[in-house]
């Protein structure tokens, strides 16, 4: 590619934020940004900074590809994925409603109950920090929809390619020490989140989304209520000041914004609980099958999957060179046990060298030096196997409705000459 053409792409992609930024802005108020033409390139919008208007793509570097702006939804490219864990400007953005637009950390709280609690309690973020012993954990966020754009026939979604997965440094307390302290009956079955995001609509009485996991998830020393993400705080779009983080289930269990909890006893029932949203049909079907709802299961453990982060897809390699391919692999098991990769369209695969996890559902890096043995054009697919012996397919999983867990093999391809 030339010069002229990576600006102009560069150019494009700036231009792309700043209209989704001005467009953003022009929702809110109900009313056109007079100038909008004008706004100077990196700068943020006045309201954003004093907090009469929401935050845009405040905090989020210009390398995300943007796919939406209300609500705000960003991938990250596999090459920017290289980091052991990933920056949080880098961190990819999936949101279904209008993030808060002026949070007070002082007056914030989060409050505990539902029918199967003991007792309601609400803490503030004080208490929270003081009152429970405090945890950090390498943790895998991946949407459920991560893929979805290879699916055929396609699914109605977010056209997400590989970059809706991050891993970072979360810190905060579990959620286990938290629901304990509150106290629930041995009817509890799930917990539900509420977070203090609002519809699209703007209608206050409509949820934008309130998900949950089983009390046996929530119990899990990895799930955290967190505040804090590769040691500094939250970013805006990723749920300042509060929110869950929930290891080897799909994002969307994740609450941001986290105001509330509650302890049911039955499964939660809240927004994008209910098929078909993150279900799969309970039992395999044919491509662009209508799958009744009734048929449709919850997703819950996120299946075994890897990325190559180096080289960046369309690299030049010279004849001669050997070449370090790296990457990222992760589970919902215990361990990812082993990683190849291969440049022959898996004729035959090469074993990775393959780093232990810092804790559970921490993603795990692996490489590789490749020799390439003349000139041409090769692919490098990479392949995970997990501890559980679950394998990455070579080609696209089983086909769904709503085009989840896509775990294919991540391809790139590379020219020798």
């Amino acid at each position: 590619m030339s010069d002229k053409s990576k600006h102009k792409l560069v150019k494009n992609r700036r231009d792309f934020v700043k209209k989704s930024i001005m467009v953003s802005v022009a929702s809110f108020v109900g009313l056109p940004v007079v100038f909008a033409k004008n706004f100077p390139e990196g700068l943020i919008p006045a309201g954003i900074l004093d907090g009469t208007l929401p935050p845009g793509l405040i905090g989020k570097s210009d390398k995300l590809i943007v796919l939406n702006d209300k609500p705000i939804n960003a991938e990250t490219p596999a090459h920017f994925l290289d980091d052991a864990l990933t920056p949080n400007d880098l961190f990819f953005v999936r949101n279904n409603g209008i993030p808060p637009v002026k949070v007070n950390i002082e007056k914030w709280t989060l409050t505990i109950e539902g029918e199967a609690a003991q007792s309601s309690k609400t803490y503030t973020l004080s208490e929270l920090k003081t009152k429970f012993k405090q945890y950090s954990y390498n943790l895998t966020l991946e949407c459920g929809g991560n893929g979805r754009s290879e699916f055929y026939p396609p699914a109605k979604g977010n056209q997400w390619s590989t970059g809706a997965v991050g891993c970072a440094k979360w810190t905060g307390v579990r959620l286990a020490d938290v629901l304990k302290d509150v106290g629930f009956t041995s009817k509890a079955v799930y917990i539900g989140y509420y977070g203090a995001d609002t519809h699209l609509s703007g209608d206050p009485t409509k949820e934008p989304i309130s998900r949950g996991v089983p009390i046996q998830k929530a119990l899990e020393d990895e799930c955290l209520i967190a505040w804090s993400m590769n040691d500094k705080d939250l970013p805006v779009l990723n749920g300042y000041p509060l929110r869950l983080v929930i290891g080897g289930y799909p994002a969307s269990a994740s609450g941001k914004w986290l105001n509330k909890i509650v302890i049911r006893d039955k499964v939660h029932d809240g927004q994008k609980m209910k098929a078909p949203a993150y279900r799969l049909p309970c039992d395999p079907v044919a491509p662009g099958t209508k799958v009744k709802d009734a048929n449709m299961c919850i997703i819950e453990n996120m299946p075994v999957k890897s990325l190559i982060t180096y080289p960046k897809t369309g690299a030049m390699i010279s004849k001669g060179d050997k070449v370090e391919v790296r990457g990222k692999s992760w589970t919902a098991a215990e361990q990812v046990d082993k990683v190849e990769v291969s440049i022959d369209f898996g004729e035959s695969w090469i074993a990775c060298k393959l780093e232990k996890s810092a804790n559970r559902y921490a993603w795990q890096p692996y490489s590789v030096q490749i020799d390439f043995p003349k000139k041409g054009y090769y692919e490098v697919w990479a392949r995970a196997t997990d501890t559980e012996g679950r394998k990455q397919p070579m080609v696209l999983p089983g086909w769904n409705p709503k085009g989840y867990l896509n775990n294919a093999c991540h391809r790139i391809a590379v020219k020798v000459q």
